[in-house]
């Protein structure tokens, strides 16, 4: 076997149905009197509705979080959480509030608490990526590990089916990328396997009938497995590619992880045949063309251009994802890359 390194970090889970019942005691438990309740503005009312369950444990809410985690979003944020004198935060929604808390609980160490409602991830790591001058920075850093995290399925049951594919899809790039990482382990690709397993099953069951209980219930599951992968190792091309994508052309998160996912995965399958033969029985003979297909078949966007990047920036960002050296298992070249781009960008199948 080969010889590897494996850390485990402390978080308190909570997972079923109905578990935001349990807020208030949890938070109590915490020690936390002064909370700051944070969500997107279309998630306003559920935060409303969380605020008025803490009752005077909660300082205010905070509904304007943004999608990858501007640094001006998180400085007007700052303001309040030092004139409130915040003790702690509670992120209610997907990646874009749960990066916001994450980017607050950098300068300030604060505790989080995390209520996903979709399949991101994000509250598993201690990863945070900031956007400042349309530039994605992405760093690691216990700090903003959160501390309780809260899966409540019934959260889940109204995310349409084509935003549950594209998340589900996205943690999904989090758990192969794992597989493959430079630290990767037994624990968490047997996590991986898992997880993937998991959103796969849940998929058609969703598309069919959004309020499948069961079926979201192995979506969420899945996603939290997937989150663990990402938040044990390092990531490679797709993370570096996606996080370039959408810093640089403001390209919607979870959307351009599905796209380019079957894309970074058949550049890196020779490299890794390893990885390969473990998704075969999951994804079929060739995964790559298996995660394609997923995304083809839901009402998703499945194509760079379809979230508005035009064909102009292709070198671009080919040209911006090789700026800083990293790690991958297959050596990076800007004409493999650019190949890779274009064929996300324009839709096509996958192609080693």
């Amino acid at each position: 076997m080969t010889p590897f390194n494996y850390t485990s970090r402390p978080f308190r889970v909570v997972f079923g149905r109905g578990t935001i019942s349990s807020l208030r005691s949890e938070v109590e438990g915490l020690g936390l009197e002064r909370v700051l309740v944070l969500s997107t503005p279309q998630q306003r009312g559920v935060a409303d509705t969380l605020a008025r369950m803490l009752g005077p444990r909660a300082a205010a809410v905070h509904p304007y979080a943004t999608m990858h985690t501007p640094v001006t979003v998180t400085e007007r944020a700052m303001v309040l959480v030092r004139e409130l004198r915040v003790d702690g935060l509670l992120a209610i929604g997907g990646g874009s509030t749960i990066g916001l808390s994450k980017a607050i609980a950098l300068r300030t160490d604060l505790p989080q608490i995390a209520i996903p409602t979709t399949y991101a991830g994000s509250e598993m790591t201690p990863i945070l990526g900031e956007t400042s001058e349309r530039a994605k920075k992405t760093i690691a850093d216990p700090r903003v590990q959160p501390e309780l995290v809260i899966y409540d399925v019934d959260l889940t049951l109204t995310l349409p089916a084509r935003i549950s594919a594209v998340s589900g899809l996205n943690a999904i790039a989090h758990a192969i990328e794992a597989m493959y990482a430079k630290e990767s382990n037994p624990i968490t690709s047997l996590t991986a396997i898992e997880g993937i397993t998991a959103l796969t099953r849940a998929f058609p069951a969703i598309a069919a009938n959004p309020l499948d209980s069961e079926a979201r219930a192995d979506a969420l599951y899945g996603a939290w497995l997937c989150g663990i992968c990402l938040g044990a190792v390092g990531m490679a091309l797709h993370h570096k590619l996606c996080h370039t994508l959408g810093g640089s052309f403001d390209l919607p998160h979870a959307e351009t992880h599905a796209i380019v996912l079957p894309h970074a995965l058949a550049y890196n399958a020779p490299a890794v045949p390893n990885t390969i033969a473990r998704l075969q029985p999951i994804l079929g003979d060739d995964p790559a063309s298996g995660l394609h297909h997923l995304l083809v078949n839901t009402e998703a966007p499945h194509s760079l251009r379809e979230l508005g990047m035009e064909e102009r920036a292709i070198a671009k960002a080919a040209d911006l994802a090789l700026m800083n050296p990293y790690w991958n298992p297959r050596a990076l070249t800007r004409e493999g890359i650019r190949a890779l781009i274009a064929r996300a960008w324009a839709g096509e199948a996958p192609r080693s």
